[in-house]
This record gives C-alpha cells, structure tokens and sequence, in this order.
C-alpha cells in the first residue's frame, strides 16, 4: 500500500518531470514521511492510508492525506486529502479529530484543502492531539464516504519532516 502512496503522490504534482521520485525518511506507526526534490527544492511530506473507509460503492481509487512542507516557498503544514473518487462540487467535506470539527474546505477533483494556512495550522495542531481522523465527503454520483485514519505516529512523522525541510 505504501508503494501505491509514494507513486501516487508522486504522479500528483504538475511537473513531475522536474522532480525526483521520492525518498522515504521513515515509516512512524500509520504515517510515512518523505521528500524529494522540486528542480533545486527540497519538498517534505508525511502520508497516511486510512484504516477504515466505508461508503456504498462499487470502485474507488487511492485514499489518503497528506501534510507538505515546501521551505523554498516557506510554505508549511498544507493538509490536503485525496478522496479517492471525483468530489461533489460544492458538497461538505468534514474532518473530525476527538470534538474538533472542520468544514472549511474546497475541493477539486478528488482533492481537498483547507481554504487557508490559518486552517491548516489548526488542523495539524489537532492531528498531533487526537487519536483518530474521520474524514467525510460525496462523490459526485451522491455517494456519501467516511474515512477513519489513525493519528498513531503522526508527531513523529512530522517531527521528522521538520527536521529534514528545515522548519523549528
């Protein structure tokens, strides 16, 4: 499943001829971490799959989410989530991490971001406190999803990272 992971971010980048395939740092519990370079730039990320995904259909892509650390644009903690299916346009997309809930989202395809660093920061600081990560979202068919990602490993992962892309 890792493989796929690797792979799969690595196709997800515009100008994947321009990079180098990725380098794992360390797998930590659930989460993965791992850089590579953007021409010059040295890109960071940490990965997880979920361990439970439910949803009544039939086929479905790769399920998994992601926090970027880009330092050459001092861009940190960019959450995103990759859904697996072609997201409804405009349809909530929720994740809930113990009583936090965040639904301030926007969606392309089958991705997800939150809409702006602000929302990233909380989201991370909430990844490192909780347990566990339920993520909700519709296809575009109205199929409703429920992911449930565990967040056991998850500090040490990013730790990493932070080491590795240079941000304290």
């Amino acid at each position: 499943m890792k493989k796929i992971l690797v792979l799969g971010l690595f196709l997800m980048s515009s100008n994947v001829f321009a990079m180098e395939a990725p380098k794992l740092i360390g797998d930590y519990n659930d989460w993965s971490a791992y850089t590579y370079k953007e021409g010059k730039n040295t890109v960071c990320y940490i990965a997880s799959t979920p361990k439970r995904d439910e949803g009544n259909y039939t086929k479905r892509g790769d399920i998994y989410a992601v926090v970027t650390h880009r330092p050459s644009d001092k861009s940190f903690d960019v959450v995103n989530f990759v859904a697996g299916y072609t997201l409804k346009s405009n349809a909530k997309f929720t994740v809930k991490i113990g009583k936090q809930t965040f639904s301030n989202f926007f969606t392309d395809a089958d991705k997800s971001w939150t809409i702006n660093d602000s929302e990233d920061k909380k989201l991370v600081q909430a990844m490192f406190k909780g347990e566990r990560m339920i993520v909700e979202g519709i296809s575009n068919r109205g199929t409703q999803t429920k992911d449930t990602y565990s967040l056991k490993g998850f500090a040490r992962a990013y730790k990493a990272i932070n080491a590795k892309c240079g941000k304290k």
